[in-house]
C-alpha cells in the first residue's frame, strides 16, 4: 500500500498485543492500534477487534473505525515502540540541539529507537516534522510537554505505554546573560525552574519505572559552564553547576539499580537562539548596573563572546552525534565534554585546588589581552593535545 494512500483495508483479527511500528491506546475500554502502512503482526490472541491497516491513525467509534486528525493523534496516542526498539524521550525539540538529536535517532539506519520528541507548543513543530521526513509518525512521535509544569510532565509520561522510557534526554533549557545587578530575581528563578527543577521533574517521573526494570539511561544536557563559570553568565552557570552536583550525587545511587546517568557538556554552540540572544542583549538597557560594568559587558565581553563562538563553536549536529555516541557506548561516561578545545580550560581548574589559577587566567584573557583574544582562542587549539582530546566525546 502506498504511504500516501487514502485506501483503508479493514480486517477482523484477534485482539492482541501487537509487534511492529505503531501506537496503542484505549478508547472506551477497547484497545485499538494504529500502525504504519507496512502492517502489523498479531500475538497473544484474546478476542476479536476491528483494526484498520493504514498509514494514518484510526479510532473505534460506534461500530466502525474513524481516522484521527493529526492533532488528535498527538494528544491521544500512547506511544508503543516496535519490538527491540528503545523508547527515547527528548525535551525541548522545537529547534537546535533537541531537534537534531530527535531527527538523528529517528533516522537511525537500524531503526533501533522510537523517539518521543516533546516541546511546550506543538504549533512550533514544523521544523522538526520537515527535518524528520519519512521518520515522522513511524520512528518519531510528538507530545506536548512543559518541564516547568508538574501536571504537564505527568500527562506526557502517562501518554507513553506503560510509562516505559529507556532513554531520557533532558535537553530543554534557557539562557540568561548580563550584569547581575540588572537581572530581576524573577528572571533568575525562571532559569532555575527550567534548567534545574525541570530536569528534576523529568527524572522523578521516569526513575521509579527504571528502578523496577533495573534498566535505563538518563542523559542531561549540561554545559562546560557547569564545570567552569564564565563572566556575565553567573546565573546560567549557577543553574548548570547545580545540575552537575545533583547528578553527581544521584549517579551513585542509580548505579545500584543498573541505571546510567550521563552529562553532555558542550562549550559554545552555534544556534539561532544563541546568536539572537547576543544581538538582543547588546541593545538592551541595564538599569541598576554602573557605567563601567555596562561598558565591560557590551564592549569587552560581548565582542569576545562572538569571537569564542566563531573560533571554538560547534554545531547542533555535532552535539547530536556526541549524544548518540554516549547512548550507544558499551560503558557510557558520566561526564562528556563535546569540544576538545575546552579541555585546557577545564584542566586549568582541576590543576589548582585553590581556584585562583582559572580565575586569573580568565581575567587576563578578557581584560588584558584585548585585541589578542582571537589569538588566544587559536592558541587553545594547539594546547589541545591528543591526550586531552581523548577525554572528550568527539562528534567525528
Amino acid at each position: 500500500m502506498p504511504r500516501d494512500s487514502n485506501v483503508v483495508r479493514m480486517e477482523s483479527i484477534p485482539r492482541s498485543l501487537c509487534s511492529g511500528s505503531g501506537y496503542c491506546f484505549t478508547y472506551t475500554g477497547v484497545e485499538c492500534l494504529r500502525v504504519a502502512s507496512y502492517g502489523l503482526q498479531s500475538t497473544h490472541p484474546t478476542s476479536s477487534l476491528w483494526v484498520a491497516q493504514t498509514v494514518r491513525g484510526m479510532e473505534l467509534r460506534g461500530s466502525g473505525m474513524v481516522e484521527l486528525s493529526e492533532g488528535e493523534r498527538e494528544r491521544k496516542a500512547d506511544v508503543m515502540a516496535a519490538a527491540g526498539q528503545k523508547v527515547v524521550l527528548i525535551t525541548g525539540c522545537s529547534t537546535g540541539i533537541g531537534l537534531k538529536i530527535a531527527v538523528l535517532l529517528a533516522k537511525d539506519e537500524k531503526q533501533r529507537y522510537h523517539v518521543i520528541a516533546t516541546m511546550r507548543d506543538l504549533k512550533k513543530k514544523d521544523k522538526l516534522v520537515e527535518a524528520a521526513g519519512d521518520a515522522y509518525d513511524k520512528t518519531l512521535s510528538l507530545l506536548p510537554l512543559d518541564v516547568c509544569s508538574d501536571e504537564s510532565v505527568k500527562q506526557c509520561l502517562n501518554s507513553v505505554k506503560g510509562r516505559h522510557i529507556d532513554v531520557l534526554i533532558n535537553n530543554a533549557g534557557i539562557g540568561l546573560v548580563g550584569p547581575v545587578e540588572s537581572i530581576s530575581m524573577e528572571d533568575m528563578k525562571k532559569v532555575f525552574e527550567t534548567n534545574f527543577f525541570g530536569v528534576i521533574r523529568m527524572i522523578k517521573e521516569v526513575m521509579p519505572d527504571m528502578k523496577r526494570r533495573r534498566s535505563g539511561h538518563i542523559i542531561v544536557m549540561s554545559s562546560a559552564m557547569g564545570l567552569q563559570g564564565v563572566i556575565f553568565n553567573d546565573v546560567y552557570a549557577a543553574s548548570k553547576f547545580a545540575m552537575e552536583g545533583f547528578c553527581e550525587s544521584l549517579a551513585v545511587q542509580l548505579l545500584k539499580f543498573n541505571i546510567t546517568l550521563s552529562m553532555i557538556e558542550p562549550g559554545p554552540v552555534h544556534t539561532e537562539f544563541e546568536m539572537k540572544m547576543i544581538e538582543d542583549v547588546s541593545q538592551k538597557e541595564y538599569p541598576g548596573a554602573d557605567p563601567d560594568t555596562i561598558h565591560y559587558f557590551k564592549n569587552v565581553y560581548l565582542p569576545s563572546s562572538v569571537d569564542v563562538f566563531q573560533t571554538l563553536g560547534q554545531s547542533p549536529d555535532d552535539i547530536a552525534k556526541c549524544t548518540k555516541k554516549v547512548i550507544e557506548a558499551s560503558s557510557p561516561r558520566f561526564r562528556n565534554l563535546t569540544n576538545p578545545l575546552y579541555t585546557p580550560i577545564v584542566a586549568l581548574k582541576m590543576a589548582d585546588e585553590t581556584g585562583g589559577l582559572s580565575v586569573r587566567a580568565f581575567y587576563h584573557m578578557l581584560f588584558n589581552l584585548g585585541g589578542l583574544m582571537h589569538i588566544s582562542m587559536t592558541a587553545l587549539k594547539y594546547l589541545t593535545c591528543g591526550c586531552l582530546r581523548s577525554r572528550t566525546i568527539s562528534p567525528n
